[in-house]
């Protein structure tokens, strides 16, 4: 197996009996790192600070990440003019935070004949955020709900 020093330098091709020997010698723990290379490649190291050390990098990437929510907000399809005014103001707060706003117009018993009641609704909504958000998918009936998605302006 090629050998890495607790330092990181180049040790050469060694015997793992040896390898073992020289990490006991060091009181640290030899390590394989890359197992599919020809010769395998270990490094003398303590085991225990490398795993705390790479479980740091690994918080540390989480927190640097963003975290895109969806937040929903329903209508009927007799829903009114203020209403929707009202819920679009909501929804641009959402937008503005960076989280995707999922719009459902749900449809109840023989409401489901006034598909188009549910288009206009939704495009509607849409064009009050326009400035902030754009449509990532359209609106389209799904059982009986009608769903629109959108996402915040980059």
């Amino acid at each position: 197996m090629r050998l890495i020093s607790s330092e990181g330098e180049q040790l050469g091709i060694v015997s793992s009996r040896d390898a073992l020997k020289m990490a006991e010698d060091q009181n640290l723990d030899l390590v394989m790192i890359a197992p599919t290379a020809k010769p395998p490649v270990c490094k003398i190291m303590d085991y225990h600070k490398f795993t705390y050390e790479q479980a740091k990098k690994e918080k540390e990437a989480k927190k640097n990440q963003k975290i895109i929510t969806l937040k929903e907000i329903r209508f009927s399809p007799k829903t009114e003019e203020h209403d929707i005014t009202i819920k679009a103001n909501k929804a641009r707060e959402f937008l503005t935070d960076g989280d995707k706003v999922k719009v459902t117009v749900r449809f109840r018993g023989r409401e489901a004949a006034y598909a188009e009641n549910g288009y206009k609704i939704l495009s509607n909504f849409a064009s009050k955020l326009e400035d902030v958000g754009t449509i990532e998918k359209p609106a389209k009936m799904e059982g009986r709900n009608m769903i629109m998605i959108l996402t915040p302006k980059k």
